[in-house]
Parts: C-alpha cells; sequence; structure tokens
C-alpha cells in the first residue's frame, strides 16, 4: 500500500528562546516586512505556526519568530516536523518560501475585496503591500521597442546626444516602463521612444 503524505497532528507552543534559527536559510527579511509581519500577528492573530525540526531547529517561520520578538511574546506556537530526513528539511526551508512566490492573483476578484474592505474601513496597509497596494492598470505594450534601433554608428567617436523630454502626467507610466525595458536591453532611447509613445 502506497504511504500517504505526512498529517502532522498537535500544535505545541513553545518559549521563542528554544528555536534554533537555520543558520543557512538564505531568506531574508527586511526591517520593513517584519514589521508588517508583526502587524500582522497583533491583527489577525498568530495564525500561522512556526515549523521546527525534533532538536529545535526552524525550519519555516523565521521572519514569524523575529516579528513575535519584537512584539515581545513569550511563546509562540509550533509544529514539529520530525519525519523530515535532514536533506528533506534544508529543501523545504527553500520550498517553503519559493512555492508561495509562484502564485498568481485574479484580479478582478482582487480588486473587488480590496475596493469592498476599503469600504469597511479595513486598514489595506495590513495585507502586506503596505502603502503600495494594486493599481490595476493595464499592461504597458512594450513592442515599441522592437523597432529602436542604436544610432552610435552614425556619431563621430561614439559621441551620443542627450535630449531632455518632459511627458505630459498621463503619459509618464507608459514612458517610465518604456525606458525601462529598454535600458535593460541596452538599448538607446531617444526620437524612436517619443514617436512611439504618439506625443
Amino acid at each position: 500500500m502506497a504511504k500517504g503524505p505526512v498529517i502532522p497532528d498537535k500544535l505545541e507552543r513553545w518559549p521563542v528562546e528554544r528555536l534554533v534559527p537555520y543558520e543557512r536559510n538564505a531568506r531574508t527579511h527586511s526591517p520593513e516586512q517584519l514589521a508588517q509581519i508583526a502587524a500582522s500577528i497583533v491583527e489577525f492573530g498568530f495564525t500561522n505556526p512556526i515549523l521546527v525540526a525534533s532538536d529545535a531547529g526552524i525550519i519555516a517561520g523565521h521572519g514569524r519568530l523575529e516579528a513575535a520578538k519584537s512584539l515581545g511574546l513569550p511563546e509562540v506556537p509550533v509544529v514539529v516536523l520530525d519525519h523530515l530526513t535532514p536533506a528533506q528539511r534544508r529543501a523545504y526551508v527553500i520550498a517553503d518560501n519559493q512555492l508561495a512566490l509562484i502564485s498568481g492573483w485574479d484580479d478582478e476578484l482582487l480588486k473587488g475585496e480590496l475596493a469592498e474592505l476599503g469600504e469597511l474601513e479595513f486598514d489595506l496597509s495590513l495585507l502586506g503591500w503596505g502603502e503600495n497596494l494594486p493599481t490595476f492598470e493595464s499592461e504597458v505594450d512594450l513592442s515599441a521597442l522592437d523597432e529602436l534601433e542604436d544610432p552610435t554608428d552614425e556619431l563621430a567617436d561614439g559621441v551620443m546626444k542627450a535630449l531632455q523630454i518632459e511627458f505630459r502626467p498621463e503619459d509618464y507610466e507608459e514612458a517610465k516602463a518604456l525606458v525601462t525595458a529598454a535600458r535593460k536591453r541596452g538599448d538607446y532611447v531617444g526620437m524612436k521612444l517619443i514617436e512611439a509613445l504618439s506625443i
């Protein structure tokens, strides 16, 4: 009979001093993110336990532990994953973070939820974006960059002329996206960009 997935059946509360961070954890947490995690714990409770091995080594939840410490919590909820091999433990430290990153959003549903939460006067900064909530603007068409040419062959000694352009406010985001994409490709940004923006 095939063995099914292991489902831990016990939630425990451990003192924060007992937990041992994994010294090779490649995931980083900025002070801003830790503050957001702490604010989430205050608002919603400690809903996501820290995953540990039987030797108290953290497998997932380094950021949650730091946030708990910043809040002065003496204990945190943990789930002990004592069924993992040493290799599986190391791999899951990475997988737990990466698997969350590759999910997406249904923009229309998310837009509606954010709007309704806003009407309920819920603090939307607690949702993980901070003050940078999604704008749901349509993606900028970057196909105009395909026609950009490098004019340096016609300039003596590789000297390039600069042109300062002031965009209308309604064109700024599109211009910014086009310029950023062009620079990443190493393209020259000039009159072709202006023509592409129809300015």
